[in-house]
């Protein structure tokens, strides 16, 4: 284990931590506000530590095997996190630190729960300091970070491997370095694009920034206690088509720069990510369609609450915990299934579900053939055997920690649809669940117990599982 290295890297993310927190600070300074303080102060406590560790301890094995990757990847956004929730505890906003930890992990793993009630009353700077958080996970931070500094591929390699989303990952380009940069350099397009759509619609220059920075990021941090219920019908629809466009494995934003238009309509994944959606919003259509005053303004609820749910974003302009229980249902299961491998969106990934589906129709078939030989595909490309037992491994630990989960949150004697969806919708990091963590509720009744299980279950869904469990195997820190 080349702890050197790990703890080298700690530093760089703590440097990092300080640069992104100078926005909030800027805004702080703009509106007047006295939380410039617990921002500068959290910026000099970031570089005290950061700047010791990377100039006075620099690493002579720069080595970085698929361990340290998984390591340096969970430590990462444990440190990261820690340190992000100091503005919050210093400037009295959240004044529990396990609330200010809960408020910060929910938001760098685009989450979106809240233990707030009344964000409206909060600071501006502090507002978009949350937002922001989302910004800054939804593509990840070291995939940033890797983009600057000097690391060789396959260093480089292990880090993305560890912290993208999706049961496989592909560079873009040879070199890793350059496909960071493709990464956010799409990232950044999508997210300035909403940005001006939103300024373009009317929306004040603050609100459009947030709104941008929580939907890219697939978050769903709002500024308003109705989350984007007060907002203009063109608001609404803006955000609901980038919902769904950062639901998309950025392979396909890459394919279109490189105009291999057919790729992009074989995509298996793709064409299941827009199917289940399209049937969502018809279920529910006709189950609940007939209750708003149009057809056009039903479409725009559903269509709206479905995309935020799929894509794991969490806004809301309805309160869908008052549907029937049919639509109530899907809203469920689209928790579980979450957004494409590659994008910003948390959830079990539909990537995942094609591989498992792929699968168990395989098995049916060797029932009946036992000497059928059968490889698996996806749009012309060998599954491997790897992807497919990570795949497999990855379902058992899920539901291992989510019915450990829900069995300890359980002590607070909340009732079974408030204990289920609340594990289900950090897991996933999707935000809202229902009846007690329904969209118009909040998570701050939980107590410090069950949220430390929570912020677990927030960290573990964003990082894919793994990285968060290897940090418990006594083989991981053998030397």
């Amino acid at each position: 284990m080349n702890f050197s290295m790990i703890i080298y890297l700690l530093g760089w993310i703590l440097n990092f931590e300080a640069l992104f927190l100078i926005i909030p600070t800027i805004t702080a300074i703009i509106y007047s506000e006295s939380e410039v303080i617990p921002f500068l102060i959290t910026i000099g406590i970031c570089l005290l530590f950061g700047l010791l560790i990377t100039f006075l301890k620099k690493p002579r094995k720069k080595t970085i095997y698929a361990r340290e990757g998984f390591v340096i990847v969970a430590l990462s956004w444990i440190v990261l996190s820690i340190f992000g929730a100091l503005p919050f505890f210093f400037s009295g906003c959240i004044p529990s630190f396990i609330d200010a930890v809960f408020e910060t992990v929910s938001g760098f793993t685009t989450t979106g729960a809240t233990i707030l009630s009344d964000v409206e009353s909060l600071p501006k700077s502090i507002l978009l300091w949350r937002s922001f958080t989302h910004w800054i996970g939804g593509m990840g931070v070291l995939v940033f970070i890797m983009a600057f500094l000097p690391l060789s591929g396959a260093q480089n390699m292990n880090l993305m491997k560890a912290e993208s989303p999706g049961p496989s990952v592909s560079k873009l380009v040879p070199r890793v370095k350059t496909t960071a940069l493709l990464l956010y350099a799409m990232y950044f397009g999508l997210t300035v694009l909403q940005f001006l759509l939103l300024i373009f619609g009317g929306t004040p220059v603050f609100d459009s920034i947030n709104i941008a920075f929580a939907t890219a990021g697939t978050g769903g941090f709002g500024i308003k206690n109705d989350s984007i219920a007060g907002y203009s019908d063109y608001v609404q629809i803006v955000t609901t088509v980038f919902m769904i466009l950062f639901g998309i494995n950025f392979n396909i934003y890459f394919l279109i720069i490189m105009r291999k238009f057919r790729d992009i309509f074989r995509n298996t994944e793709l064409k299941a990510y827009l199917t289940v959606i399209a049937v969502a919003v018809l279920i529910i259509t006709l189950n609940i369609g007939a209750s708003f005053p149009s057809l056009g303004e039903a479409l725009k609820h559903i269509t709206f609450t479905i995309a935020s749910i799929i894509t794991t974003t969490g806004f809301m302009t309805v309160d869908f915990d008052l549907w029937p229980e049919l639509s109530r249902t899907i809203i469920v299961l689209l928790i579980f299934i979450g957004a494409c491998a590659g994008s910003t969106g948390g959830g079990i990934k539909i990537s995942r579900f094609i591989i498992l589906f792929k699968s168990m129709a395989k098995e049916i078939r060797l029932l009946i053939h036992p000497n059928h030989i059968r490889k698996l595909e996806i749009d012309g490309h060998k599954i491997e055997h790897n992807v497919i037992r990570s795949t497999n491994v990855y379902m058992v630990c899920y539901l291992m920690i989510f019915v450990i989960s829900v069995l300890i949150i359980s002590f607070d004697n909340h009732n079974l649809v408030t204990n289920f969806t609340a594990v289900a919708t950090t897991i996933n990091n999707v935000g809202p669940g229902l009846d007690l963590v329904g969209p118009t509720q909040n998570f701050g009744f939980f107590s410090d117990t069950s949220k430390l299980v929570l912020i677990f279950n927030m960290l573990a869904g964003r990082l894919e599982l793994f990285p968060v469990l290897l940090l418990f195997s006594p083989v991981t820190w053998k030397k």
